[in-house]
């Protein structure tokens, strides 16, 4: 009975306290001055930059070693100097790659951006614009996961191991 009467004063209470709840500022107050709405300075930079921004988890958390990441641990995983080699060019290759992609991601979301700007928007320019911007971003994922499988092929399964280990997957 203590139960049914708390749940009910609990059901009561509810309307008074939405009532209370203050609906001011957005959130995205001040998004309105980013150069690409969409976009954090953090997000663009990271981009610009080709940093992997979590793209590849489903890779890094399943076994399969990020370039960069195996390069930052070689001494403690014992990489021969052909593996260090090996992995200091996909590195290079996986950013230059990223960046180029980024930069094309970037751009679509400005032009995303700059149609609702212009308040020219169509439905037909929206379903171009958007479906662009989500190619770019498996286009982007794509090079971060791929580089992820050639890394875990050029490392044996002792380094795989020790890997996890380091990175507290294990």
């Amino acid at each position: 009975m203590k139960i049914a009467i708390a749940a009910l004063m609990l059901l009561l209470a509810s309307p008074a306290v939405a009532q209370h709840h203050q609906h001011g500022r957005s959130p995205y107050a001040g998004f309105q001055q980013r150069d690409v709405k969409a976009l954090s300075t953090q997000q663009v930079a990271d981009l610009r930059a080709g940093r992997g921004m979590g793209l590849a988890l489903a890779a890094e958390l399943n076994g399969y070693p990020g370039p960069m990441h195996a390069l930052e641990l070689a001494d403690r995983l014992q990489l021969t100097a052909e593996q260090k080699q090996r992995l200091q060019q996909l590195f290079e290759a996986m950013k230059a790659e990223a960046i180029a992609v980024g930069e094309r991601l970037i751009a679509s979301e400005r032009a995303l951006d700059q149609e609702f700007a212009a308040q020219g928007m169509t439905a037909d320019r929206l379903a171009v614009l958007t479906a662009q911007i989500g190619e770019r971003q498996g286009e982007l994922r794509a090079v971060h996961l791929k580089y992820h499988l050639v890394t875990a092929d050029l490392l044996n399964a002792d380094q795989r191991q020790r890997y996890a280990e380091l990175r507290g997957y294990r």
